[in-house]
């Protein structure tokens, strides 16, 4: 397979990419799609935090790689040419593991991610820095919560045992959570914001508490909240490592077309 040097680091290139998707969004079963329908190669990779994954149109594996390392490693053994990050915006550590295996095995990177949301006329958000920071607005009275946190960082809210939390999983848990007063509704989306109201209603929610992950497939309980004039801790997205970024699955496929193209006009 041909090579090229990009300050000072061999960087595979290749007329017929072998894709590595590092997926869990929306986006990234777009684009799996997209590769599917162009004939690319390409496997999509899970966390494996959702037991029942959507089928995908092209070959799955599940579960960590035991680090940069392992990533590394992964990347060559299986003749991975170009390497898509399409994870949670707050998967930080993937994120910045991917881009250092990458530099590692000499591959091209690039990273599908939602823009962030920004608030609109009408919202009432307030913002923090991290789970610990929306923890400690959640200090006072007793209020009805919604956590649309998934299940990740739920225990931590044990810490303010006054509130009734109403919490939303795509699968139902093994062990049921410890908040002392909460109510669990197992459910997949799409959600629509008029659905996201009438839950919000039903259970006579105050305050919600939310990640900015971006995009549009998880907005509707913002635009529910903001309906309601209800106020929404706004937990902001961790830093990440620089590196090349696009919002659209179908600006990854444009980078794949060019990598192709330029490999094909310099005859390798």
């Amino acid at each position: 397979m041909p090579t090229i040097v990009n300050q000072g680091v061999s960087v595979i290139v290749s007329a017929t990419p072998n894709v590595l998707l590092l997926g869990g969004t929306t986006e990234a079963s777009a684009l799996a799609r997209m590769l599917a329908q162009a004939g690319v190669s390409a496997t999509l990779s899970y966390a494996g935090r959702t037991a029942t994954p959507r089928a995908q149109p092209v070959p799955v594996r599940v579960g960590g790689f035991g680090g940069v390392s392992g990533l590394a490693t992964y990347l060559r053994e299986h003749g991975v040419t170009h390497l898509v990050d399409a994870t949670h915006p707050f998967a930080a550590t993937m994120s910045a593991h991917a881009i250092e295996a990458a530099r590692l095995a000499g591959i091209a990177h690039i990273t599908l991610t939602r823009p962030a949301w920004t608030p609109v006329p009408g919202d009432r958000w307030q913002p923090a820095e991290s789970i610990d920071a929306a923890i400690a607005a959640l200090g006072g009275p007793a209020r009805r919560v919604m956590l649309a946190l998934g299940r990740m960082h739920v225990e931590a809210f044990a810490a303010c045992p006054q509130h009734h939390y109403l919490l939303r999983f795509v699968d139902a848990p093994e062990t049921m959570p410890s908040l002392p007063r909460h109510s669990l509704v197992i459910d997949r989306g799409p959600f629509t914001p008029e659905g996201d109201a009438a839950l919000m209603r039903e259970h006579g929610i105050e305050v919600v508490v939310c990640k900015n992950a971006g995009g549009s497939g998880a907005q509707a309980k913002l635009i529910a909240a903001r309906a309601l004039g209800l106020p929404v801790i706004m937990i902001e997205r961790p830093c990440v490592p620089l590196g090349r970024e696009v919002h659209d699955p179908a600006e990854v496929m444009r980078w794949l077309n060019h990598a192709a193209a330029s490999t094909a006009e310099r005859g390798v």
